[in-house]
């Protein structure tokens, strides 16, 4: 019976959790022992006859999750029951050589990497496809003055389109950042108890490099029983930094979906229901789902750091957790790409009351823009921060427009005449380097990222 929420299918994707599936895992392993029999044969370790049974055997598809949990319910250890499986089916000649020269860590470890390796395979296309949709939005409401806030507050003008590029920037250097920890977290470990290679000596090196190779690894340069856990320390961070930069967006749509801002609003389905009391709300439910599965993640940081410090060549505190955090990581990221691409493929955007907003405040969102042209004619930066201020402040009280309010005040009209005045209040004309930065960012992202296309 399923207990969990992963389990019982409500999050994340087939095909990621496919990856940590219990099968799947033995047959990760078993690849190992067929890779590092083959690499050991190479080079005189282990004799071919032994080492191609082994890898043959280890392949075949016949050594399944049930036999493996009824050999452990006798040795009470995971790894020795999977090597036992391995020998039940294996050739007599070829029986000691099975596992020469490794650890449970060996296996461990390294399946720890091929699993984040094609978790990584999954993840990566789907961060640069978002960056590409981002990047879109961004090109396609570039010319479209919105209200900028900062601290909640109406502050200025920018582009719209400017949300956009700004996420989508943030998503392409994530597929950067996850190109660039691969070197440092998909480590191959075949060095044995202690990290020695001690039963293969001087060829321990060649070994793990062959077997890094055929399973596209990085082979570890130096290890105690196991890899250290820095390594899946920056995966789990670097996996919570994308889900952060998931929330971030989530958050920003959610307060644009509040009925008094109304800017964009999710996707609705026909038959979706948004309260199940109130039958008109359409709720950011899927915004706040990413929201929601972005703290969980981001739990997970605190637990990969609490594994880095084990005692001395190992111990096994770190070992039960990973069972959990490395999955979850994978599967919950996962789940959020998916969530957040389906959003923006479809987001609404209403351009008539991002329009619409821009007038809230009566024309003051053009203050910055008052003062500039005041400064440009000689004045004072403060002495005319002071005047606009006081003008702005008594509009509001008394509910005029700011544009009438300035043309009406000596301290601004002496110095701008009615046409420069008007021309200060064109929003479109207050968009700064917006389009040209979005451009750039279009031009960037679809750089690093179009090989995912």
């Amino acid at each position: 019976m399923p207990i969990l929420p992963i389990d019982a299918g409500r999050y994340g994707t087939k095909e990621m959790k496919e990856i940590f599936d219990d099968q799947k895992k033995i047959m990760y392993q078993l690849e190992i022992e067929a890779a590092v029999a083959k690499s050991q044969s190479e080079i005189g370790i282990v004799p071919k006859s032994a080492a191609q049974n082994i890898a043959q055997m280890a392949m075949s598809g016949r050594i399944s999750v049930k036999r493996v949990k009824q050999l452990e319910a006798k040795s009470d250890h995971d790894t020795a029951a999977l090597v036992e499986a391995l020998s039940e089916i294996c050739k007599v000649t070829a029986k000691p050589w099975i596992h020469y020269g490794l650890t449970s860590n060996d296996l461990v470890d390294t399946s720890n990497s091929l699993q984040i390796r094609d978790s990584l395979g999954i993840i990566e296309p789907k961060v640069a496809r978002l960056a590409m949709i981002l990047a879109k939005l961004a090109l396609r409401y570039k010319d479209l003055p919105a209200v900028g806030r900062t601290h909640g507050q109406h502050a200025s003008i920018i582009s719209f389109g400017l949300k956009f590029a700004n996420w989508a920037l943030e998503m392409s250097k994530h597929v950067e950042r996850i190109e660039e920890i691969k070197k440092r977290i998909l480590i191959c470990k075949t060095l044995g108890v202690v990290g020695t290679g001690s039963l293969m000596g001087s060829k321990a090196l060649e070994v793990q490099k062959r077997v890094a190779k055929k399973l596209s690894l990085y082979p570890a340069d130096v290890t105690t029983q196991v890899v250290p856990r820095e390594r899946y320390a920056e995966f789990v961070f670097s996996m919570a930094l994308i889900g952060a930069t998931l929330e971030k967006i989530a958050v920003e749509i959610r307060n644009l979906q509040r009925t008094e801002i109304a800017e964009v609003a999710e996707p609705f389905k026909k038959g979706q229901m948004g309260s199940s009391a109130v039958p008109v709300k359409r709720n950011p439910v899927k915004s706040e789902r990413v929201t929601s599965l972005s703290k969980l993640l981001r739990s997970q940081i605190s637990v990969s750091f609490e594994n880095i410090p084990l005692w001395h060549e190992r111990d096994l505190s770190n070992s039960a957790n990973e069972r959990f955090i490395l999955p979850t990581t994978s599967i919950l990221l996962d789940d959020m790409l998916e969530t957040m691409t389906r959003i923006l493929s479809e987001l609404h955007v209403n351009e008539e009351k991002i329009r619409q907003n821009l007038e809230l405040t009566n024309g003051q969102i053009f203050a910055e823009f008052v003062l500039d042209a005041l400064i440009k004619k000689g004045v004072p930066r403060f002495e005319a921060y002071r005047d606009i201020q006081r003008i702005a402040f008594a509009s509001s009280e008394n509910g005029t427009d700011f544009r009438d309010a300035v043309k009406d005040d000596a301290s601004i009209s002496s110095h701008l005449t009615e046409d420069e005045i008007n021309n200060v209040f064109v929003s479109e004309k207050r968009l700064g380097a917006s389009r040209q930065i979005i451009t750039n960012v279009y031009n960037k992202v679809r750089k690093s990222c179009s090989r995912f296309s």
